[in-house]
């Protein structure tokens, strides 16, 4: 759950402020109510692959932050590295920050430094307008706090009052519409929903919110810690609403991937535009029962499945609302716990973001065995990125149809031999992930 920048809106208090304001809109589901959800393809396969292996341009294009003025680079060699909602007042803020791998802050503190981030080689996408910003953000969660509908806005936000008018009547539309209209001219416009476009709302309504009002967008499904989203009306929308889901199918990283195809896949295909993935680096919902501290693993293996699903962009959660280190600022505040790993992901993203850049070999690789995966094609090599699906792992074997004879695991220090064109690996459970670059073969004729 985000926190919000308005009044003292922050974590469990802000999640029931928002179950009450869709309750109130009529978005809150009842149990078995609900339209099944899209199932989104995985890069799941078995048996023989005869269709054609082509090449799948990045969501928005290579170029795409180019479009904008004063963007983010649109150099292959950068891969957006956010974090949620931080305050910048200092040189010593941005260098912890940067240290840790980070290059870019969606939404901030009102009291930030936003030139101080622009002269620092950072990049910031407030909600407030500035000269020195790289976009603007619309709004956070306007799904589940107005909803989908066109009503009027009164310009309340949650906790100032009714936010539409007449009362009860969504409006979340028409909050994107009027927030657009205040925006830079020509500005990266980011919007981060929740909810209620990824589980509440019928695919027609949460579309609207795609239509037009934005150049990137997210969405905040925090699998591993939310207290509520195993319930049969939120994460049961994997398996039709139907049922709760167990905890080895609901706290899995595979389900982070599984909420950048939503988002996706509510867009027409030959117009999407990114969409950056929501990862917790700690604590957010308090010590309520039914949730806990993300750990090591778990945040890789959910960077990894999001990008696996074609997420072009990480944005962390830096928020503690419970366990042990009760901060704003997680990545400055609790480095002891989690930030060693979050620094390893982000330095690998870092380094393979001209991979991750480049266009998917689609059709190129098959795979039996618990796992989701993508292949990618640069400077003229395969690369076939998987992480597990399923909560025990297992082993899982890969045809690649230009692979070669070697694929080298990526910062594991070993090789696989690729046998008539396929290779055999072991994920160990759910937190498993390996990146493997081909070796010694073709380019599928690109």
């Amino acid at each position: 759950m985000s926190a919000k920048t308005v009044g003292l809106w922050t974590g469990a208090a802000l999640a029931v402020a928002l179950i009450g304001v869709a309750a109130a809109n009529g978005l809150a589901p009842t149990a078995g109510q609900r339209e099944p959800v899209s199932q989104p393809a995985t890069g799941a396969a078995t048996g023989p692959n005869t269709t054609a292996v082509t090449l799948r341009t990045v969501d928005g294009g290579a170029d795409y932050y180019a479009r904008f003025r004063n963007s983010l680079p649109a150099e292959p060699t950068f891969f957006p590295i956010g974090v949620w909602l931080e305050s910048v007042l200092d040189k010593g803020n941005v260098a912890m920050d940067a240290a840790a791998g980070l290059n870019t802050y969606v939404e901030l503190t009102a009291n930030s430094d936003v030139q101080l981030i622009h002269d620092s080689g950072m990049y910031a996408l407030p909600a407030f307008v500035h000269e020195a910003a790289a976009g603007f953000t619309l709004s956070d969660e306007v799904d589940m706090w107005a909803g989908p509908g066109n009503a009027t806005w009164t310009g309340n936000y949650p906790g100032e009052g009714p936010p539409c008018s007449p009362e009860g009547t969504p409006c979340g539309y028409t909050i994107q519409k009027d927030r657009r209209a205040v925006a830079p001219q020509g500005a990266l416009l980011y919007s981060n929903y929740g909810k209620g476009v990824t589980f509440w709302e019928s695919d027609e309504e949460a579309r609207e919110f795609f239509a037009g009002l934005q150049d990137v967008v997210s969405a905040d499904n925090y699998w591993f810690t939310d207290p509520n989203i195993c319930g049969q009306g939120e994460g049961g929308a994997i398996v039709g609403y139907t049922r709760d889901l167990t905890k080895e199918e609901c706290r899995l990283a595979a389900n982070y991937g599984w909420t950048i195809d939503r988002l996706r896949n509510l867009q027409d295909p030959a117009t999407r535009i990114p969409v950056w993935a929501f990862v917790e680096n700690g604590h957010p919902s308090g010590d309520v029962p039914n949730t806990s501290t993300i750990t090591g693993p778990e945040l890789r293996a959910a960077v990894w499945s999001s990008l696996i699903h074609g997420a072009r962009g990480i944005i962390y959660f830096n928020h503690n609302f419970g366990g042990v280190c009760l901060t704003q600022h997680v990545i400055r505040d609790c480095g002891k716990d989690i930030v060693p790993t979050l620094t390893a992901v982000n330095r690998q993203i870092t380094g393979l973001a001209p991979v991750l850049n480049a266009p998917f070999l689609d059709n190129a690789t098959t795979a039996t065995g618990p796992v989701d995966f993508t292949t990618k094609l640069h400077d003229g090599k395969a690369y076939v990125f998987a992480g597990a699906n399923k909560k025990a792992g297992g082993e899982a074997s890969f045809k690649v149809r230009c692979g070669g004879s070697t694929a080298v695991v990526l910062d594991e220090n070993r090789t696989i031999p690729v046998v008539d064109g396929t290779f055999t690996d072991t994920f160990a459970d759910g937190n498993a992930v390996h990146l493997y670059r081909m070796e010694g073969g073709g380019s599928c004729g690109f």
